[in-house]
């Protein structure tokens, strides 16, 4: 504000009353705001190398509050999201290692970007056009989140992307027709933008040049108390789900839809994700995947949470039929868990539904040549 407007608003006070200080008010803190705002920016340094010798980036986005999201060329992995709770004060809300070390080995997906098929394939095996196809074993007796060297397991090409609300990255990784045991040549692109609003963006692209099958979706696990804050029994959530999917013994859909309503499973009102996980025995939690209501295609909500005693929220929207709620049954406090204990994180991965090659009456997850594969989810942070 220069000084002659300044002094010229401080007379209309002196003139005008109660109504112009508010004015006056208004604008002293949106210029204080202004300059307190920093510009959005991508920093990027190295974070170590693969097995066999590739230099792997660590990227840094910064948004124009200095709240910021990590992410690494390898397995396109969301390291941390750092956001502010009701006082202020800014933690990384993420579970994920420090260094490249722990990605390299056998880790719970951590911020992963997760294909080529995410969630469960019974038995290893679907047909497609008259042909079978096996795929490894390596979830007890069925195929889970792409197999032994999934996507998580990939270096990706990296693309820096801005606009004049966000800053990101556009990760493309060629799978080539057999990896796997996946047909077709699939090209995906995995677009993570960050904006001035905490909210996070996932945009997912993909085509083939064969028919094939598949189901992306990020796995970051989250705890809105910050990161080895403990459990994450008292934050409040909420699914836009009213039915969700029977599973067997093995974790393989049933092939029907069943109502949530008088179930551990109704979130459609806000409840802490601890009050009834007791119930859930033979999961030791929650690993369920829920129908979200509304149209598939059209971005919609799908989850809230709450963490009271932080303050922090996280909102999610997505064009994906259904999202998994996972809430780290399995995670043990180890070097390989990154010291995260059970339900110290939960997962909200939105996807399609679990074993739908196997399961005609499911959304199809099948993608043809001249198709383009196109879902969106958003992850909002507030206070």
């Amino acid at each position: 504000m220069k000084l002659s407007n300044l002094n010229r608003r401080l007379m209309l006070v002196a003139s005008s009353g109660f109504a112009a200080l508010a004015l006056f008010a208004g604008d002293m803190v949106s210029a204080v705001e202004s300059r307190l705002s920093t510009p959005m920016t991508i920093e990027k340094k190295p974070f170590g190398k693969t097995a066999d010798g590739k230099q792997v980036t660590l990227y840094t986005l910064s948004n124009n509050q200095g709240n910021t999201v990590e992410l690494i060329d390898y397995g396109a992995i969301v390291v941390s999201i750092n956001v502010p709770d009701r006082s202020g004060k800014k933690t990384n809300v993420t579970a994920g290692f420090s260094s490249i070390g722990g990605y390299l080995e056998r880790h719970p997906y951590f911020g992963a970007t997760v294909g080529r098929f995410c969630n469960r394939i019974a038995m290893g095996k679907f047909s497609l056009e008259g042909k079978s196809y096996s795929l490894a074993v390596n979830n007890g007796p069925n195929h889970l989140h792409g197999g032994e060297v999934g996507f998580d397991k990939r270096m990706w090409q990296v693309a820096e992307v801005k606009s004049d609300n966000s800053v990101g990255l556009k990760f493309t990784y060629v799978s080539p027709d057999g990896e796997e045991g996946y047909p077709g040549t699939l090209t995906t692109i995995a677009e993570y933008r960050w904006d001035n609003n905490n909210c996070l963006t996932l945009d997912l692209q993909a085509t083939t040049d064969k028919p094939t099958v598949l189901n992306l979706t990020n796995h970051a696990y989250f705890n809105l108390g910050g990161a080895g804050s403990g459990t994450i029994h008292q934050h409040e959530l909420t699914l836009a789900c009213d039915q969700y999917l029977p599973v067997d013994e093995s974790m393989i859909p049933k092939g029907v839809l069943a109502p949530v309503a008088g179930t551990p499973l109704d979130f459609t009102t806000s409840h802490k994700i601890g009050e009834r996980i007791a119930q859930l025995k033979e999961t030791n939690g929650y690993d369920h995947c829920f129908v979200v209501k509304g149209k598939a295609g059209e971005l919609r909500d799908a989850a809230k949470v709450v963490d009271p005693a932080s303050g922090r929220t996280l909102s999610i929207k997505t064009t994906q039929p259904g999202i998994q709620l996972y809430t780290g049954n399995f995670l043990d406090g180890k070097p390989g868990n990154a010291g995260f204990k059970t339900h110290e994180a939960f997962c909200l991965e939105t996807q399609h539904y679990p074993d739908s090659p196997n399961q005609p009456s499911f959304p199809s997850t099948v993608l043809r040549p001249g198709e383009k594969f196109h879902q969106v989810t958003t992850f909002t942070f507030g206070k």
